[in-house]
C-alpha cells in the first residue's frame, strides 16, 4: 500500500520552499520597520480559547476545527487561526502590563482548518499575520492597511484591491442584527441550512453565504452604514481619509462582515486577480477588534491585525512568472581526488565563515562529471582542489556563468571572490536593502 500525505496538505521543497523563505523574510523585515517583533504561540490550544473568541457562530468553529481529547480527557485544538493564541499570550504573560502599549506583535507558522481544498487553499497552511494591542486609535486601523499594502506591493503585487467596510461599536451591531433578522425572517426557510444557522446564532454572518441563490437575497439586505451610530460612522469616515492621503485605494463593500466573530468597527480584505487570470478572491484579511483581551481576563484594551495565507501569494507568484529560485550554493568546492577531501571540508569551512553558501563534492570522480555536478546545482563558480594546487598553494576558480577558469593564490582567495560574488546576492540588477551603488558596496563589504 503506497502511503500517501493526507488531502489538503501539501509537501513542500525545492523552490517552493525558496519562495517561503522569501515571503517570510521580506514580510518579517517590513513588519520590523514598522516596529512590530516576533511571537510564537504554540500550534495547539486549549479549545475554549477558540471557542470564546472566534465565535460559536463562526464557521471555523462550527465545523473547520480540528479537535479532539488528549490523554487526559481535555479538549484541545490545533489552532485555526493565530490572533486568539496571541491574545492568550499577552493576558496569560500580562505584557499589557510590562510592555509599552501598544504590543505590536508578527507570527508565521502553519495553522489548520477542515474546509474544501481549492487554488492555494489547504487543509494545513501557513499564515503571516500581525496583531497591534493596546491602542485605539483610528490612526493604528489606518496604518495596519497600509503595512498588509506595503508587504503586497514589495513583492510585485501591484493590483490589489483593498475591501473595506465598518461593523460599528456594540449598539451598531445589535441594531444591524435586529434589522437583518427582520429582513431575513420571510426568506431564511429557502435560503441554505448554513443561512438558517446563522439567522439563529449571528445573522451577520448571512452576508457571507456563498451559495448564488443566497446571495441573490443577500443583495437587497439592510447596510451597515445605515445602522451606525455616530462615533463610528465618524470613525470608518476619519479612517477612510486617512487612506486617501495615503493614496491607498480601496472599495466600500457593505457586505464585508469577516468570518470571525470578534471583529468591530474596521474591516478590510486584500483581493487579487493574478497575471495569469486566476481569481484567488481574499489573499488576506483583518480588521479591528475591542472585546477580546477582556474576554481572556485581560483589561479593556483594543487591537487591530490582519493575515496572508502564504499558500496562496506562492501560487500567485508562480502564475506572476515571479518566482525566485531555490537558494542553491553559491559554490561548489571539487577535490579531485578523496585524498583532498580533507583540504576541501577545510576550505568549505573558511567559505561559509565568510558568507559564501557552498557545496563539497566528496564523491570526487572526473573533472568533467563533477563539473556537471555543480552546474545541475546552479552554483556560479566551481574551485578545483588537485595535486598540483596543493604543491603550489593555489585554487582553480572555475566561473559557471562564462565558462572562464583562473589559478588564483589561496592568500588572495577571499578578495577574489569578493569581486566577483559582491553583487550576485541579488538575481537581477535591482537591489532592494539599498538606495544606491555606494551603499550597495557597502552593504556586501559586511562579508569581509
Amino acid at each position: 500500500m503506497e502511503i500517501k500525505n493526507v488531502k489538503g496538505t501539501k509537501d513542500l521543497f525545492g523552490n517552493e520552499i525558496a519562495n517561503f523563505q522569501y515571503l517570510n523574510s521580506i514580510m518579517s523585515q517590513i513588519c520590523e520597520l514598522f516596529s512590530y517583533k516576533e511571537m510564537r504561540p504554540p500550534v495547539l490550544e486549549h479549545t475554549e480559547t477558540f471557542v470564546r473568541s472566534v465565535g460559536e457562530g463562526s464557521d471555523v468553529v462550527r465545523k473547520e476545527m480540528y479537535t479532539f481529547l488528549d490523554k487526559g480527557n481535555r479538549s484541545l485544538t490545533m489552532r485555526p487561526e493565530f490572533t486568539a493564541g496571541i491574545v492568550r499570550m499577552i493576558v496569560q504573560n500580562k505584557l499589557y502590563a510590562t510592555e509599552v502599549l501598544p504590543i505590536k506583535a508578527y507570527y508565521c507558522g502553519p495553522v489548520f482548518r477542515y474546509e474544501r481544498p481549492q487554488l492555494g487553499r489547504y487543509r494545513q497552511f501557513n499564515q503571516f499575520g500581525i496583531e497591534c494591542i493596546g491602542g485605539n486609535s483610528l490612526y493604528y486601523d489606518a496604518e495596519v492597511i497600509l503595512l498588509g499594502y506595503c508587504i503586497l506591493s514589495s513583492i510585485g503585487l501591484d493590483n490589489v484591491t483593498i475591501k473595506i467596510n465598518t461593523l460599528g461599536d456594540d449598539e451598531s451591531r445589535e441594531n444591524y442584527k435586529s434589522a437583518l433578522k427582520d429582513y431575513f425572517k420571510d426568506k431564511i426557510d429557502l435560503m441554505c441550512d448554513d443561512c438558517k444557522n446563522r439567522y439563529e446564532i449571528n445573522p451577520l454572518r448571512i452576508l457571507d453565504c456563498k451559495v448564488n441563490e443566497d446571495q441573490k437575497v443577500v443583495k437587497d439586505a439592510p447596510k451597515m452604514r445605515d445602522y451606525l451610530s455616530q462615533a463610528s460612522k465618524n470613525r470608518f469616515e476619519q479612517v477612510l481619509k486617512v487612506l486617501d492621503g495615503l493614496q491607498i485605494k480601496y472599495e466600500i463593500d457593505d457586505n464585508l462582515v469577516r468570518g470571525l466573530d470578534y471583529y468591530s468597527e474596521t474591516v478590510f480584505e486584500f483581493h487579487l486577480t493574478s497575471k495569469a487570470g486566476n481569481d484567488y478572491g481574499a489573499i488576506g484579511a483583518g480588521g479591528h477588534y475591542d472585546k477580546l483581551i477582556s474576554q481572556f481576563g485581560g483589561p479593556n484594551l483594543s487591537g487591530v491585525g490582519f493575515s496572508f495565507g502564504l499558500e496562496r501569494l506562492v501560487s500567485i507568484l508562480f502564475d506572476n512568472n515571479e518566482e525566485v529560485r531555490e537558494n542553491d550554493a553559491e559554490i561548489f568546492v571539487l577535490p579531485m581526488e578523496e585524498k583532498y577531501n580533507s583540504n576541501a571540508i577545510q576550505l568549505s569551512l573558511s567559505l561559509r565563515i565568510n558568507g559564501y553558501s557552498t557545496n563539497v563534492n566528496y564523491e570526487n570522480g572526473k573533472l568533467s562529471s563533477s563539473i556537471k555536478k555543480a552546474v545541475r546545482a546552479n552554483a556560479k563558480l566551481a574551485l578545483i582542489i588537485g595535486e598540483n594546487e596543493i604543491e603550489s598553494n593555489t585554487i582553480i576558480v572555475k566561473n559557471l556563468v562564462d565558462e572562464k577558469q583562473e589559478e588564483v593564490k589561496l592568500d588572495d582567495l577571499s578578495s577574489y571572490l569578493h569581486s566577483l560574488l559582491r553583487h550576485h546576492h541579488h538575481d537581477s540588477d535591482k537591489c532592494e536593502c539599498c538606495y544606491g551603488d555606494d551603499d550597495c558596496e557597502n552593504h556586501h563589504d559586511e562579508r569581509d
